[in-house]
């Protein structure tokens, strides 16, 4: 299975943990609007936010919700964006994306994720040169689309780079374009198996027995941590 066939795969996964996934998106919604405004029109960040609770079927009564509890205020909570770097067994690069009110506790929490899957937490920057920060789209392949029409559609709206796997196609942009590729995308009607702003690793570690329960085990205790909102590597999850 390649890269693109995992990330199909783990969403599936995900899906038996869509009230937790629903909390961290209205999370993400709140502090958004908190941060740039209520209108999605006008706040990028808050428009991708919400298309991504949209992509994970979040009730229209849950966004709503979260856009109005920035606008009111009422948690009084403050939070702030931490990038944690580290490895994972056997040197593998990682990179977690966090969105918490308490930075000691989800500091001891990555830190003892770490610990516990044969990794260990590192100092900013000591992995992050092994990756690029772009714009990642997946298009699930069907019959429906045509590859040349999709491949244009993309690069005329400003993609980088286009790639057509086994599953699924995957259109890579810069960060400043991503908003723009993903809306001229969509308003041609495609859908997205994801739709995000990622690391993406410039070349790719393999993993073999024990480490490879090591690491699925830290991915998931991560994932499972509210606060957490995004988990990147650079294992390549051959199957």
């Amino acid at each position: 299975m390649g890269r693109i066939g995992n990330i199909i795969d783990r969403k599936a996964k995900q899906d038996s943990k869509r009230a937790k996934i629903y909390t961290k998106l209205a999370r993400l919604i709140t502090v958004a609007a908190k941060e740039g405004g209520i209108d999605p029109e006008y706040n990028a960040n808050l428009k991708n936010a919400i298309d991504k609770a949209k992509a994970q079927n979040m009730p229209n009564d849950n966004i709503a919700r979260a856009v109005k509890k920035a606008a009111g205020d009422l948690s009084g909570n403050s939070f702030e964006n931490i990038t944690y770097e580290g490895y994972g067994p056997n040197g593998v690069a990682v990179i977690v994306e966090v969105l918490t009110d308490n930075r000691n506790r989800t500091a001891g929490d990555v830190r003892h994720a770490f610990d516990k899957n044969g990794g260990n937490l590192g100092t900013s920057g000591c992995v992050s040169f092994m990756f690029d920060k772009k714009g990642q789209i997946i298009v699930e392949k069907k019959d429906s689309i045509d590859e040349e029409t999709l491949m244009m559609q993309a690069l005329d709206a400003g993609a980088e780079d286009f790639v057509s796997e086994e599953d699924a196609y995957e259109i890579i942009t810069s960060q400043e374009d991503f908003i723009a590729v993903k809306d001229a995308l969509a308003n041609g009607g495609y859908e997205f198996v994801n739709a995000d702003i990622l690391f993406i690793p410039q070349t790719q570690a393999e993993l073999h027995g024990e480490d490879i329960k090591k690491m699925n085990k830290l991915i998931d205790m991560l994932e499972d941590n509210d606060d957490i909102q995004a988990v990147h590597h650079n294992w390549n999850q051959v199957e």
